[in-house]
């Protein structure tokens, strides 16, 4: 595929390292010429200076034969004219524009052919609430991922030691939980990807990812681990986009306090939100923490633009006694660095924003793409398509399905029903699978998979 990427900062820089390992065709556009030779001393990639919005820029950026144009500059207009002028002028086949502002997203038909022609939004910001929001609902999981509309759910934990199926083969979880099915998709241990069969044994410290429908998650994360009290209270750091939306959408299940330096900032929160205590001040000040009983809450939630001040004050809140702590942050490389000692959960808003893109970019009937372990591995939801003679899959039974290396299928979504993986299951068309890569080398092979044959045209 011929790309453009406008906009060389964190998600087009990782975006554009994610598509050139897979053989496509990038160009970035960035009027930052220094950003731009670190790209592209890196990368296989053309790279073109200039304002992305500009005909004469996309141009040279080979706009008259691209199929997509990704936009994520870190201004909203920006992106929202390069979309009309690769349409207008170019006629683009996909446009994905990265649009901050709510002011925005909330209009009607502002994004159609017709008014501001972008085929796919992407609000950040969403996203990141959205998956914070989901680990607040399920104390003690790494990470959760919905998949068609949320029926079954790709859920990470870490295994402790006193957990029922630690110790123990896989093949016992059937004994263990008669009633409810699950798939163990796969086990990370000490950073490497063991893929499981039967007779695998789960040691304490592994950091399982197992698939399941909603209603079945609880149960089998208190096989792995002693399930945690249900979380009550919650103390935000940073009123910014990220902390407003979360406190909205969390603030009637729980008890909230967004703590905020910026006067003016506070006095809007506490106007805008219902329930929510908002307070002004410094949430690496000790005293403040303190005194709002730090100790008693169960999840404090670093979410400040700052990565330095975000990690500080999340430390400072574990010292202080919060049952756990979660901190957004933007640079890559502290990411692992800071994970599972004293911060519980380590959200890059980059890896959120970049699962959204690759569903996009991705070949064949892919519905969605998630990023898993920073980057490592990927979950994918596609469709089945066609029949016997022209798919690789449909009409096969999972066994005789020929999955790439590394590869799971972990569920089969069929209507409402969700299906856990056995191999003697037959896929039929239309069915979505849930597929786990431990190698995103090959998700060409998997794309290949469920691409149909000329025979079904």
């Amino acid at each position: 595929m011929k790309i453009i990427i406008l906009g060389a900062g964190q998600v087009g820089g990782t975006l554009a390292e994610y598509l050139a390992s897979e053989a496509n065709d990038i160009t970035v556009v960035d009027t930052d010429s220094d950003r731009l030779r670190n790209l592209g001393d890196r990368l296989d990639i053309r790279t073109v200076t200039g304002k992305g919005s500009f005909p004469t820029v996309l141009r040279q950026a080979g706009a008259d034969d691209a199929d997509m144009l990704v936009a994520v500059t870190n201004s909203d207009e920006t992106n929202m004219v390069a979309c009309q002028v690769a349409y207008t002028l170019f006629h683009t086949p996909t446009k994905i524009a990265r649009v901050r502002e709510s002011a925005y997203l909330l209009r009607n038909g502002l994004f159609s052919n017709e008014a501001i022609p972008v085929d796919v939004l992407i609000s950040p910001e969403q996203v990141v609430t959205n998956y914070i929001k989901r680990l607040i609902e399920y104390p003690g999981a790494l990470q959760v991922i919905d998949f068609s509309e949320g029926k079954a759910q790709l859920v990470a934990v870490r295994a402790y030691y006193g957990g029922p199926l630690v110790g123990q083969e896989l093949r016992q979880i059937r004994e263990h939980m008669p009633n409810v099915d699950a798939r163990i998709a796969a086990i990370f241990r000490r950073n490497r990807a063991i893929l499981p069969k039967g007779n695998t044994v789960i040691e304490a410290d592994d950091e399982v990812f197992f698939i399941a429908a909603k209603n079945h998650i609880r149960s089998v994360m208190s096989e792995l681990r002693r399930i945690d009290d249900d979380n009550k209270r919650i103390v935000i750091a940073g009123g910014g986009h990220i902390g407003e939306r979360l406190a909205e959408a969390i603030e009637s299940r729980y008890q909230v306090k967004i703590i905020e330096a910026n006067p003016a900032r506070c006095r809007y929160l506490s106007d805008t939100l219902d329930s929510t205590i908002v307070l002004q001040g410094s949430a690496s000040d000790k005293d403040l923490l303190v005194e709002e009983n730090i100790n008693e809450a169960d999840i404090f939630l670093a979410l400040t633009n700052d990565d330095e001040a975000n990690i500080m004050s999340s430390l400072l809140a574990k010292r202080l006694g919060a049952r756990k702590v979660m901190t957004i942050i933007n640079n890559p490389a502290y990411v692992d660095l800071v994970q599972g000692g004293e911060i519980d959960i380590a959200i890059s808003p980059e890896l959120a924003t970049i699962g959204t893109l690759l569903t996009h970019v991705r070949r064949g009937d892919i519905v969605s793409v998630h990023s898993l372990r920073r980057g490592a591995a990927e979950a994918i939801e596609a469709i089945a398509h066609g029949d016997a003679k022209s798919s690789k899959v449909v009409g096969r039974r999972i066994g005789e399905i020929p999955l790439p290396t590394g590869t799971t299928i972990g569920a089969v979504i069929r209507d409402e029903q969700v299906i856990i993986a056995h191999d003697d299951i037959l896929i039929e068309s239309g069915d979505h699978l849930i597929l786990f890569l431990v190698d995103k080398r090959y998700i060409r092979d998997v794309e290949r998979l469920f691409q149909v044959g000329l025979a079904f045209f």
